[in-house]
């Protein structure tokens, strides 16, 4: 049975009596060398596994493998399926179904292959007509955001993954996968995937958004002659709003996280309607569409807080 050894490590990391404790080597191949590919496919080296092979078509992805994994080959997505013992599927979500079910067809995966996918939004449904076949289904999904530089691998280090699989013996092996890159693992089950994941997008997807409307706003209201020798505030990233933001946004991300609802501050934290009036028809001067983002984070904001009569101030229009 393919990668019969990783299940006797996985044993060890799942506590089950009588595993193996030598360390075993897997073959991996990876489909395809992007961003979150190149970073799990360094990862692996790194713990000692063979990354022999990486599916790369673009030219992007080709020059990412050649350099972030120089002693892998660059091979057709069949030879690296036909390969592997760990088969790392690292396309995007809408990719998936489509290349699962191209490579259950063409019969290239062998039985009991590790087949792990690192969609978010998917468990290992979708991994179904490969599991028919026999394969041992993962999905292992970082949660963490990625620039195709160096620094994705230092950051895999400190991320969280949100495992499933079909059975214990599989999440003993993601666990395991896992914690030889220096994540942490947490248990994700099929049903709450979608749930799972849009809480990531949201989080960490809408505060992007919630910056790049802040800093417009910014912008707009330091335009004008600055102070001798400052930078002149343009539309260019890094700039003075930035770094006004900078230090303000880091605390407040950190409070929140360490505690919750209580870290909020602000105008309606308050209950300040005077302040959140003037807020959105300043907003509104500049951006109509920004104004109407703050009115809703607004309007949550007093909901959390439980604040009815600034909400009900907030749905009036």
């Amino acid at each position: 049975m393919v990668a019969s050894s990783e299940y006797s490590r996985a044993g060890v990391a799942a506590g089950v009596p009588g595993a193996d404790p030598a360390p075993a080597r897997l073959t991996v191949g990876i489909v395809s060398a992007g961003r979150v590919g190149s970073a799990i496919g360094v990862s692996m080296e790194r713990a000692g596994h063979v990354v022999f092979g990486v599916a790369a078509i673009s030219d992007a992805s080709r020059h990412r493998a050649r350099t972030r994994l120089p002693e892998s080959r660059i091979l057709p997505v069949e030879e690296v399926a036909a390969h592997a013992e760990l088969l790392v599927l690292a396309v995007p979500d809408s990719e998936l179904p489509n290349l699962v079910t191209g490579l259950a067809v063409s019969g290239a995966v062998r039985p009991g292959t590790i087949v792990a996918h690192t969609s978010g939004a998917n468990g290992v449904g979708v991994l179904a007509p490969l599991t028919e076949r026999g394969v041992r289904p993962l999905a292992i999904h970082p949660a963490m955001t990625f620039t195709g530089h160096d620094e994705d691998t230092a950051r895999l280090a400190n991320a969280c993954f949100g495992i499933t699989a079909a059975d214990e013996v599989g999440y003993a092996i993601a666990q395991s996968l896992v914690i030889e890159m220096g994540g942490e693992p947490v248990r994700v089950s099929e049903e709450h995937r979608t749930l799972y994941h849009a809480a990531l997008a949201h989080g960490s997807n809408h505060l992007v958004t919630l910056i790049v409307d802040a800093v417009s706003a910014l912008r707009a209201g330091l335009s004008g002659p600055g102070l001798l020798g400052q930078q002149v505030v343009d539309d260019q990233p890094n700039g003075v709003a930035e770094r006004m933001l900078a230090p303000l946004v880091s605390a407040a991300l950190d409070n929140a996280l360490r505690r919750g609802l209580p870290a909020l501050t602000g105008p309606v934290a308050r209950g300040d309607a005077s302040a959140v009036r003037a807020h959105l028809a300043a907003l509104t001067d500049t951006d109509p569409e920004l104004a109407a983002t703050y009115r809703a984070m607004s309007l949550r904001t007093a909901e959390l807080v439980e604040n009815t009569e600034l909400a009900e101030l907030l749905e009036a229009r």
